[in-house]
């Protein structure tokens, strides 16, 4: 199994504006390769941003429903021109890249927190949305499914995801470990001193490297012309996220960070066989799982409000008559 440098970054979108944030995360992805990284990985959303005014708004009120209009204009579908340049920059540069996204649903225009994973030839493998938004998240984003919860092969080892707090649901991180993942993504915009412990606690829980990805974003970011930037947002010192992006080994050991307070890139090495040596003396769903004691089912099927069934079997047509579904982001799952 290869090695390779993952470059975790912190950073601030150009907020709601979606092809000057890819054009910033191709910059950053382009430093990141610079320095040798095989695996570059992005905070959730962060195409076009994280949608920080649900904490500062009543609903629907009048900024809220501006902002979340800007929101859905800016959003990126799955797959249009904004997921092929962040594709063909992966293939040109030669790594995976994992970026958030807002992810708006061409039929019907719901938003999701999705991850998206792009392999290193450019490739879609992966679209991971957010299973349970949370709070005021529940505004602007719908409910993801156990479609799209699970792990890709990578040379360098299994890569699985779960974002934000995603991460305290006992039973998505069990998902995760019995996928067999290896290198666990965590995209955040938990920025509490409690998620730096988190992060170590899964790291030594599942045996694994925990990549955990924050901003770091501030009201001056907000530009003018975003609807109540003068009533929601103030200047340097109004903090939206100040970070906390750390790389942990698999004994819970931090590599690389905690990244507070400014942008940045933390790169480590990570040889995903030090983690599997260390599932010897702890595997959560292997030896240590006591399966005759317990077990969780995982529902993987998709789960959508409309679904066509194709027209009855005819001997002109040739049809079968079999039920055909549609995957409505157009990504490649897992």
């Amino acid at each position: 199994m290869e090695t390779v440098r993952v470059a975790a970054v912190q950073a601030a979108p150009v907020f709601l504006a979606r092809e000057a944030t890819v054009d910033k995360a191709i910059g950053l992805m382009e430093k990141a390769a610079g320095e040798g990284a095989g695996l570059v990985v992005f905070p959730e959303t962060f195409v076009p941003t994280y949608p920080d005014w649900v904490w500062r708004t009543r609903p629907w009120d009048g900024h809220a429903s501006a902002l979340y209009a800007r929101l859905l204009d800016q959003a990126v579908e799955v797959p249009s021109p904004a997921t092929e340049a962040l594709g063909a920059a992966a293939a040109r540069l030669g790594v995976w890249l994992s970026i958030g996204v807002d992810e708006k649903d061409r039929h019907s225009t719901t938003l999701y927190n999705s991850q998206l994973l792009f392999d290193s030839a450019g490739r879609l493998v992966q679209c991971h949305r957010k299973l349970m938004p949370t709070g005021g998240e529940r505004l602007v984003w719908g409910f993801g499914d156990g479609s799209t919860l699970g792990v890709v092969e990578t040379p360098f080892g299994l890569v699985g995801t779960l974002a934000c707090w995603e991460n305290y649901m006992p039973l998505a991180r069990a998902a995760l470990y019995g996928a067999g993942v290896d290198i666990y993504l965590a995209p955040t915009w938990d920025n509490s001193d409690v998620w730096v412990a988190s992060m170590r606690h899964i790291a030594k829980e599942g045996r694994v490297y925990v990549v955990a990805v924050n901003y770091c974003l501030r009201g001056s970011d907000v530009p003018a012309d975003v609807p109540g930037r003068d009533e929601l947002w103030g200047g340097d010192d109004d903090w939206m996220s100040r970070g906390n992006t750390m790389i942990v080994g698999p004994d819970g050991d931090v590599l690389a960070g905690p990244l507070e307070g400014e942008e940045g890139i933390l790169y480590a090495d990570l040889d995903v066989n030090r983690a599997r040596t260390s599932r010897a003396q702890f595997d959560p769903v292997g030896h240590y799982g006591r399966a005759d004691v317990f077990r969780l089912s995982v529902d993987a099927n998709p789960r959508r409000s409309v679904s066509f069934s194709a027209p009855a079997a005819s001997p002109e047509s040739g049809s079968s008559g079999e039920p055909r579904d549609v995957d409505p982001g157009g990504a490649v799952r897992q």
